[in-house]
């Protein structure tokens, strides 16, 4: 699914109107009809409803989801702000005067001073005041307002984006100054602000609603900015060929383990063997050797030639993709081993976990990884190797450049997974839970990822296929075992019934 701007969806939206020959008018009571539908659906008409409408066609849509709510048993109060009495957009217009006319709903039009209704927690106000139309941060009575809402308790459901927020970046917004909602119901197309961690506060729970824009004009907008979802990844994945071998499916290496951490060693090798690759061969120090040999019998196991860290690592000419990083430690033998594959490598390999920290210590390595490598870092990961970043916004906006700068793919893990590319196009990954929060959920992804790589994706499908199953194979796992209860091992073990529910 493609994440489009606020100039984007705009272009979208008069291309419906002009080409297709739906009106503005419609597509407001589309909007309306798929926001009264999920306030319906979660909530009784009981419950006491306020609109706050602002002058804009974000307060169009307001004005018409609460005609629609009166028509389904709810009693909705409705304060529409026309500061000076000639600030609504013709289309606001247009519905107000219809409301009107009907007067099946109470409407107070605001166009000097106020007096703010009493909200309690019992109420569902319906923010409309501010869209994506938004070009500048919120001040003086809206602010306040703002702030007055938040205070309340009340259940805020936000049409398109909360009043307030920005649907791009918002490197300087504050907080306390837009709308914090429970309920977010984004219009056709979930919002770049969505996906970044500082928002959910403000956005909460969102919801995206199809309310027919063109499919021509959406095929034929260019975006950065992508949602990976089930269909994606079919397109990817197929069933195998009856008559298929093992040596189809490529031979990965993983690069892991040292003492007192072989459990990582552990966890990334049975990521990689369940998600399909023929052969996997473990490069550890020697004392991995019963631990690999006695908990992933299917892997072959290679000896380094120390016994407790890595020293040394020479992958052969068979190996078709190498992931290194899990366990290692950060020895100065060790970093200078992880220096030496990073040097002799002449394809893509897989990044992670300690192999990161190691570069962290050598930043000059990072001239010397192979085009199109993939590291898989999290925040603080990513942080120690390109410097603190105050969001995860900026972590994002600084992650495009350093992809493009090294010509790397950065898979910068968190709760919608970014896939970085060095072209700056940037995918998120809509599966995963919570329960993948625990230790050794990203060894498993190294494994996964470089599987995929061995059995011939290319490196930016087998960074997008290998996030998207891992976090459907973190959903399987807190089916089994609650969202508490899913250890590392049960990621690692549903990684090839993720892949069966996707290819059949």
């Amino acid at each position: 699914m493609k994440i489009f701007s606020s100039d984007n969806i705009r272009q979208i939206d008069r291309y419906t109107i002009e080409q297709d020959g739906v009106s503005a008018q419609e597509l407001i009571s589309r909007v309306a009809t798929g926001v009264a539908t999920e306030i319906m659906a979660r909530w009784r008409p009981t419950r006491p409803v306020i609109v706050f409408a602002g002058p804009g066609n974000n307060g169009a849509d307001a004005l018409a989801v609460a005609q629609k709510l009166s028509g389904q048993g709810f009693r909705p109060e409705v304060l529409l702000f026309n500061i000076g009495g000639n600030a609504l957009s013709p289309d606001c217009r247009k519905v107000r005067d219809e409301l009107r006319r009907s007067g099946s709903v109470a409407l107070l039009e605001i166009t000097d001073s106020i007096t703010l209704p009493e909200l309690t927690s019992a109420h569902i106000v319906v923010d409309g005041l501010f869209g994506t139309g938004l070009r500048e941060s919120l001040t003086g009575g809206y602010q306040a307002l703002v702030r007055y809402i938040n205070e309340s308790g009340a259940t805020v459901v936000s049409i398109d984006v909360p009043s307030g927020l920005f649907s791009d970046w918002n490197p300087r917004t504050v907080n306390k100054n837009v709308i914090h909602a429970d309920l977010t119901i984004a219009v056709q197309f979930p919002r770049l602000a969505f996906f970044f961690e500082e928002n959910y506060a403000l956005t909460g729970e969102y919801k995206v609603i199809d309310i027919g824009l063109s499919s021509k004009a959406i095929k034929s907008t260019r975006t950065k900015y992508h949602l990976v979802d089930r269909m994606d990844i079919s397109h990817v994945l197929h069933p195998r060929a009856p008559f298929s071998s093992k040596a189809d499916f490529g031979s990965a290496m993983i690069v892991a383990g040292s003492y007192g951490m072989m459990g990582a060693a552990v966890l990334a090798a049975r990521g990689a063997l369940r998600s399909g690759v023929g052969k996997v061969t473990v490069h550890s120090p020697r004392c991995g050797f019963n631990v690999l040999q006695s908990s992933v019998p299917e892997a072959m196991f290679e000896a380094d030639k120390n016994d407790y860290v890595l020293s040394g690592c020479t992958p052969g000419e068979s190996i078709a993709a190498v992931g290194i990083g899990p366990g290692l430690g950060t020895s100065d033998l060790t970093i200078k081993a992880v220096e030496s594959i990073i040097q002799m490598s002449e394809r893509p390999i897989v990044v992670d976990a300690d192999a990161l920290n190691c570069i962290s210590r050598r930043p000059s390595l990072l001239n010397s990884l192979p085009p199109l490598s993939i590291i898989t870092p999290h925040a603080g990961e990513f942080d120690r190797l390109f410097g603190a970043q105050s969001s995860t916004e900026s972590r994002l906006l600084k992650a495009i450049e350093v992809s493009r700068q090294y010509n790397i793919i950065i898979v910068l893990k968190g709760r919608y997974t970014a896939t970085v590319r060095p072209d700056g196009k940037v995918y998120f990954n809509s599966s995963g839970t919570p329960a993948l929060a625990t230790a050794g959920s990203g060894d498993v992804l190294t494994g996964v990822i470089t599987s995929f790589m061995a059995q011939g994706l290319r490196p930016e499908l087998a960074a997008l296929t290998g996030v998207y199953i891992h976090g459907l194979a973190g959903e399987i796992a807190e089916d089994r075992a609650g969202e508490y209860g899913v250890v590392a091992g049960d990621v690692a073990d549903c990684v090839g019934i993720a892949i069966n529910s996707v290819i059949n």
